[in-house]
């Protein structure tokens, strides 16, 4: 249940990140010109929106971090397997298992460093440039990224060492992509 309610709110973070940041920069392109329509100038002339694009790169640095977890869930990061896939099952299982945790142990690493960053972050009055926000709020992202990524390293660890089972990306779902029985569609058929 709590996975689940997890799941789901690491999509809505990334879907309204990604959509935010896409109608902000298309508001911002769309005022740059319509300031220039003689009629339109003195109303959009007072209008400032030099923090869009500020706030557009912190945006999708948050996707970047929350959508790299979404990634390890979801099986889409790209991997290259030709030699894993010559080995014979045990040593398959042990080098995959070995790299999912190694990717843990990094991941785990790098959110706790972050998380020493923001706490020293906090007891500073840093702001950011054009936003004037807390800088320890847009590196918030580090640990909170990095913890839900290592996270996912581990839960993928699990259900590979109990079920055997690795998420992977399936593109026959894919409108407008046609598969073949001989060419690869998931990870391991490679």
């Amino acid at each position: 249940m709590l996975l689940k309610i997890l799941d789901r709110l690491e999509e809505i973070i990334i879907a309204s990140l990604m959509g935010a940041a896409t109608l902000l920069t298309f508001v911002t392109v769309l005022h740059r010109f319509l300031v220039d329509v003689p009629f339109l100038y003195p109303y959009l002339f007072g209008i400032n929106l030099a923090w869009s694009q500020e706030l557009c790169i912190y945006m999708f640095i948050w996707m970047a971090k929350f959508g790299a977890a979404y990634g390890v869930r979801a099986g889409v990061h790209v991997g290259v397997d030709v030699l894993i896939n010559r080995l014979n099952d045990r040593w398959r299982k042990g080098v995959i298992l070995f790299g999912l945790l190694g990717g843990a142990l990094f991941t785990g690493i790098v959110g706790t460093m972050g998380a020493k960053f923001v706490y020293e972050l906090m007891q500073t009055t840093q702001v950011s440039p054009d936003m004037e926000i807390p800088s320890w709020i847009v590196y918030a992202c580090i640990p909170l990224g990095s913890y839900l990524m290592c996270f996912r390293f581990l839960q993928v660890c699990w259900n590979y060492w109990f079920h055997n089972d690795l998420p992977h990306h399936d593109a026959a779902h894919v409108e407008g992509v046609e598969t073949s029985k001989t060419a690869p569609v998931a990870l391991g058929e490679a």
